[in-house]
């Protein structure tokens, strides 16, 4: 079946406020969601004016350079001081600061609201990483979360794990959009993996009874 993807863009304007601005180091990763991508430009001239070095980096999955998504956010080795990501929600700040342990400026262009997103801001969620991990290195029934989406599916990666991990049973669960409520399903799962979109592990892991980790921190 072939799938289209149609980008919708936001016909607003985005003006970065000045005392914004002021607070940013001199060397900036500038990202945005698809919707926004429209006033990217303007910007990054708005802030070179203002003697800001500014980098659009082109990231796999996306099309353009400065887009972000949820499922390619990574440690970047690029000389740079701190993010600048303009969107709304928190899962995107987030997930930069847990790879990369950089600031995240994060500009919302609805509220117009500003803040700036360092390491002890994200304790909790690293406790909860640490913890699920730890669980899953002692259990031996393990529920792998695999998605059919396009650029979501890891499933030949998910098959590695039975290899590096050779004393636990792995369950592999299909799905295209994953229904919670369908995990207690499987009780006698001790903990999950997930390989689909790293949103599930960190917003979404409140409606999965049983710990998960992203496959990413068992590599």
């Amino acid at each position: 079946m072939k799938t289209f993807f149609i980008e919708a863009r936001y016909k607003g304007k985005i003006k970065l406020p000045d005392e914004l601005i002021d607070k940013l180091p001199n060397k900036i990763v500038l990202f945005t969601t698809v919707q926004f991508l429209d006033s990217v430009d303007n910007i990054k001239k708005k802030l070179e004016k203002k003697q800001k070095k500014v980098l659009l980096l082109k990231t796999e999955h996306t099309k353009h350079a400065g887009q972000l998504l949820g499922c390619n956010i990574k440690e970047f080795k690029q000389d740079f001081d701190a993010f600048l990501y303009i969107g709304d929600g928190m899962f995107h700040p987030k997930a930069l600061l847990l790879k990369n342990s950089k600031p995240v400026f994060a500009f919302n262009p609805f509220s117009k609201k500003f803040f700036k997103l360092e390491e002890k801001e994200i304790n909790d969620m690293k406790k909860k990483q640490k913890g699920a991990l730890m669980k899953f290195m002692a259990s031996k029934e393990i529920g792998v979360l695999v998605s059919t989406k396009p650029g979501q599916n890891k499933l030949k990666q998910a098959q590695t794990l039975e290899k590096k991990f050779p004393e636990k049973k792995f369950y592999f669960l299909m799905f295209d959009t994953i229904d919670f409520a369908e995990l207690e399903n499987f009780p006698f799962v001790e903990c999950f993996v997930n390989t689909a979109c790293p949103r599930i592990a960190f917003d979404e892991a409140e409606k999965i009874r049983k710990p998960i980790v992203n496959i990413e921190d068992l590599f």
